[in-house]
């Protein structure tokens, strides 16, 4: 191969590897941004409320307990019996929970950025099935002395509760109290049941209306022995969470319905309680939770994060094809030239991540992409000397462009689309090149090869 032609080549792959530089500098811009993002989309929630996660309603009766235990007399080292009391709480779960939740999402703005809410209407009902003396055995009743039982909510965010709670019970009216007076379950509600004395089995038949608000995500956890929850909400881009998946969902334009339906068989739940009560680490219990995530599921960030990583692609892509145009119709075309081209590529992914902040994702790729592909057009009918040229250059980088969004807009296929890409192009350029005499191209004139664009007649 002629030296120049082996010296041009290094050039060009130099260039590429220099235009790498702006290209991770735009990168970092893209997490910056995301990041200040985050932190506004943080305290809009701060403001509000955070994610939500819904764990109950439990019925907890608190007791005292009796316990001989030996000691020893620290003077005389004399080891004797005393009774001291132990106290506790019995945590029952109930038979039957079902949820009703309608959602409806709103955006709130701070400068550039919106941060998702949703409100959900919940109702709840379901049914406590009380066994006899709380299921303490009779040789052991003795020593219990049960405190006021009480029904407690974990709600993980109580700033989110948007109306006058009420529990009917048993077709009775109490009004729900703040705080759920347990410490492993963090904040919630609950309601005083002196009715409840234990002395014989009792159905407990529950039911309350909740309305919430909270920015992302709404969980609940199925503690009922027999659990059935419903969402429909006018989101309709819906990422479904937890540890369960929906057993029917209807997703159209409009928004979603789902269905949850789980039993103790397929949650354990009660192992899961007894094991995270000794500690108060109830990371396993609650992680049975299950729901939806409002957050948008590709958001312009990680649209611009995905088109960058195929920039030296589409650099590498565009220097063949002037190179391509050097060696068919003997023409020159200077390094400088190159790297103005390729600089205007890279532009275009700082275009389209200051676009998309105001302007959506779409209409910010085609406003970016159309002003990268006049500009690189006008300028390449002047570099080739051809408009006729200069427009199939554009054209084919329009094309690529295009693909590119294709790939961007179908994740689950952008490797396939990918490499059907690449084969086309590597096909073409191998039927263009087919009679070409490459030893020819090296052998060529220098004032062929020259760089200098006033020696080409």
């Amino acid at each position: 191969m002629n030296r120049s032609l082996a010296i041009k080549l290094g050039m060009i792959a130099l260039l590429i590897l220099l235009l790498m530089i702006p290209l991770l500098m735009i990168n970092g811009v893209i997490d910056e941004r995301q990041e200040l993002r985050d932190g506004v989309l943080q305290d809009i929630a701060r403001s509000s409320s955070n994610s939500q996660q819904l764990v109950g309603p439990l019925l907890v009766v608190p007791y005292r307990r009796d316990v001989r235990v030996w000691n020893t007399n620290e003077k005389t080292g004399v080891r004797f019996q005393e009774t001291v009391e132990q106290r506790g709480e019995l945590y029952f779960l109930p038979e039957q929970f079902e949820l009703d939740g309608q959602v409806r999402t709103e955006t709130r703005a701070r400068g550039i950025y919106e941060a998702r809410l949703f409100h959900a209407d919940n109702r709840i009902d379901g049914r406590f099935k009380v066994p006899e003396n709380y299921g303490v055995a009779s040789k052991d009743l003795s020593s219990y002395h049960f405190d006021e039982p009480y029904l407690s909510v974990g709600i993980s965010d109580i700033r989110g509760i948007e109306n006058a709670l009420a529990l009917t019970l048993n077709q009775k009216t109490i009004d729900i109290l703040p705080g759920s007076r347990v410490g492993w379950l963090g904040q919630g509600v609950h309601v005083p049941l002196p009715m409840v004395t234990g002395q014989g089995s009792a159905d407990l038949t529950f039911g309350f209306d909740l309305r919430l608000q909270g920015t992302g995500e709404l969980q609940i956890l199925p503690v009922g022995k027999s659990s059935k929850v419903h969402l429909a909400a006018d989101w309709p881009h819906p990422s479904f969470i937890g540890s369960y998946l929906p057993v029917s969902r209807d997703i159209n334009e409009q928004g979603f319905n789902a269905d949850w339906q789980t039993s103790f068989f397929s949650t354990n739940l009660e192992e899961a309680l007894q094991n995270c009560l000794p500690s108060d680490n109830c990371e396993e219990f609650r992680s049975r939770a299950f729901g939806v995530s409002f957050i948008d599921p590709v958001d312009q960030y990680l649209k611009s994060d995905r088109a960058i990583k195929y920039a030296l692609l589409f650099i590498a892509l565009t220097f063949a094809g002037f190179f391509l145009f050097e060696v068919l119709k003997s023409l020159a075309v200077h390094p400088i030239q190159y790297a103005l081209v390729g600089v205007a590529l890279a532009f275009f992914y700082l275009l389209l991540l200051s676009l998309s902040e105001h302007i959506g994702f779409a209409l910010a790729y085609l406003a970016s992409a159309s002003a990268c592909v006049v500009l690189i057009g006008f300028y390449v009918c002047h570099v080739l000397r051809s408009v006729s040229h200069g427009l199939g250059f554009s054209a084919g980088l329009a094309a690529l462009y295009a693909l590119l969004y294709g790939l961007l807009s179908a994740e689950d296929y952008a490797l396939l689309m990918g490499s059907l890409l690449l084969f086309g192009l590597l096909g073409a350029f191998m039927v263009l090149t087919r009679k070409l005499d490459w030893y020819g191209v090296g052998a060529k004139p220098a004032a062929a090869m020259t760089f200098d664009l006033g020696e080409v007649k």
